[in-house]
Parts: C-alpha cells; sequence; structure tokens
C-alpha cells in the first residue's frame, strides 16, 4: 500500500505576522541608530587625530574599538532594515540574512584591527614614547560621555532582539574602556610613566578579541545554519513530541534566519490524521512563545514512513 504519498499536508507560513511583538522594533532603534552612529563617528575622528597628537596608543586603541561598534551599530542597523523588506521572489526569506554576513564581516575585520594595534603598541614597549596625558584624560572623558549616552538610547530594546542587546553591551563596554583610558592618563601624569600607555592600548586589545571571538563563531554557525545558541533542539523535540497525537518527530531543523529571527521545519506523525484547523495555530503559538522561532513549516504524516515503509512495501 502506497498511501502515503497524497496525504503530506504542508503549510505555508503566513507572512503578515513574521514581526509578532517585534512589529515595531526597527522604526523605533532608526533614530537610536543614526544618532549612534553618528556621535560615535565624530568621536573616532576626535580620537584618532588627539591620539596621534598626544602620542597615545591608548586612544587610538580605544578609537580603534569604538570603530569596531560603530561597525557594529551599522550592522545591526542594516540587518534591521532589511528585515523590514518583504520578500521577493529571488529571496523568498527576505534580506534578513544578510545581518549574518554582516556580523561574520564585522568579525573577521576586528580581528585585523586588533592584530595592527597589538603590533604598534608592542613595538611601543620598547621605545616608550611621551603622551601628552591631560589631552588624554580630556578625549577619553568625552567618550565616557558620548558611550553612555548612546547605550541608553537602545535600552528599551536589549530584551527582545539579539541585534539591539549587542549594540547596548557594546556601547556600555565602550563607556568603560574610555574609563580605563582616563585612569591611565591619570597614571601616567602623576608617575610620569609612559609604557602605561601602551599597557592600556594591549588591554583594550584583548577586550576587543575576547569580545569578537564570540561575534565571530556565533557568525559562523548561523552561517552554517546551526541551531541558534539560546534554543536547544532537544527540547523542540520534545515540545513537538508532546503534542496530541504526535507518534514520532523526525527531519526536525532549526536554522537562523537572521539574527533575529529563526526558522523551524519538522515532519509530524499522526497515525489518527490530521488533528483539526486549531492545531497548527496553536504549534505556531507555543514555538513563537517558548523558543521565539518565528517562521514554521510542517508537514504531517498519517504513517511513520521510516518505520511502517518495509512492512508495507517491501515484500510486494
Amino acid at each position: 500500500m502506497s498511501g502515503h504519498h497524497h496525504h503530506h499536508g504542508h503549510i505555508s507560513h503566513s507572512h503578515h505576522d513574521r514581526h509578532g511583538p517585534h512589529g515595531h522594533m526597527p522604526t523605533n532603534f532608526s533614530r537610536a541608530f543614526a544618532v549612534g552612529i553618528a556621535l560615535n563617528t565624530i568621536y573616532i575622528i576626535v580620537e584618532v587625530t588627539y591620539g596621534l597628537l598626544s602620542g597615545s596608543m591608548a586612544l587610538l586603541a580605544d578609537a580603534g574599538h569604538n570603530l569596531s561598534d560603530v561597525l557594529g551599530l551599522a550592522v545591526a542597523w542594516a540587518g534591521a532594515e532589511l528585515a523590514k523588506k518583504p520578500p521577493s521572489k529571488q529571496f523568498t526569506y527576505g534580506l534578513g540574512g544578510s545581518s549574518i554576513l554582516a556580523a561574520l564581516l564585522n568579525g573577521l575585520f576586528l580581528l585585523v584591527a586588533c592584530g595592527a594595534i597589538a603590533w604598534e603598541a608592542i613595538e611601543r614597549f620598547n621605545a616608550p614614547q611621551a603622551v601628552a596625558s591631560q589631552t588624554v584624560i580630556i578625549v577619553a572623558s568625552i567618550g565616557i560621555v558620548i558611550n553612555f549616552g548612546t547605550a541608553m538610547l537602545f535600552m528599551r530594546g536589549q530584551k527582545e532582539d539579539i541585534n539591539i542587546r549587542g549594540a547596548f553591551l557594546h556601547m556600555m563596554a565602550d563607556a568603560a574602556v574610555s574609563a580605563g583610558v582616563v585612569i591611565g592618563g591619570i597614571a601616567i601624569f602623576y608617575t610620569g610613566q609612559n609604557w602605561i600607555d601602551p599597557l592600556i592600548s594591549l588591554f583594550i586589545v584583548a577586550l576587543i578579541f575576547w569580545s569578537t571571538w564570540g561575534l565571530l563563531t556565533e557568525a559562523v554557525r548561523m552561517s552554517l545554519a546551526g541551531v541558534p545558541r539560546g534554543i536547544d533542539a532537544e527540547e523542540v523535540l520534545d515540545a513537538l513530541s508532546e503534542l496530541p497525537g504526535v507518534q514520532t518527530v523526525h527531519d526536525l531543523h532549526i536554522w537562523p534566519m537572521s539574527t533575529s529571527e529563526n526558522a523551524l521545519t519538522a515532519h509530524l506523525v499522526i497515525p489518527g490524521g490530521h488533528p483539526g484547523k486549531r492545531f497548527l495555530a496553536d504549534v505556531e503559538a507555543a514555538m513563537k512563545k517558548r523558543f521565539a522561532i518565528h517562521h514554521i513549516t510542517i508537514q504531517i504524516e498519517l504513517e511513520d514512513e521510516e518505520s511502517d515503509m518495509c512492512q508495507t512495501d517491501c515484500g510486494s
């Protein structure tokens, strides 16, 4: 009996609610992104200029760190904007995936920046240069204010979207790094020890490297359609298996479509026949609420092809 060909119930996911509770998100933060990027870009120019003038490696390293975050902000913004574009014939998932690519490029770029700053700092240890510590203190203090202010712009949205959360954490980290540079400047001012400056820049490099490594591994994992961090595939499998009428679950796939949206496909074996029209809506709601998975496609099968196949077909 090969009657298991015509009863695959495919549900395509409607795209009207693709932003569920996040529908308001991108509009809220467009201005925050624009302001954050503008302020920080101006500040980076100031920091590089005075870093060169004052001979401070720490200021230049901090500029590198701020640049990393402006890139991060730009990526998060582009991701949020592109995710708003509706799917097209060519890109049936929309362009949200560009946020993953951008995160990948961002991470690679930062590692290169780390190498360059570290190289220069190590050279400086051999021949410490005079540092105009008062300039350093003033410029880095401005940095604390700008970074903290930018972080506050993202305070609200950091609970719901990894992208916005990244922007928030980056800005907070930046404020902390600027504070470190200020402390270094004060130390040089009172002790006259110029090697403190490259030492601080190395600490900053270590910090950038550490945060970038996380970003990079996550971006690679997303690029390879790995199960997104924060979702346990076993738990999802159990949740689907416990649904009424479901005998087994197979071909379960969970992958990120962008840095803020996830998709899932699965085959559910339901021997008793299609469980009625509320079923799919319920599954969808449950997956969205419990695992933050927005795009769900489920195929319903009346018999387990994997096990029943031979009992029915292989004899004939």
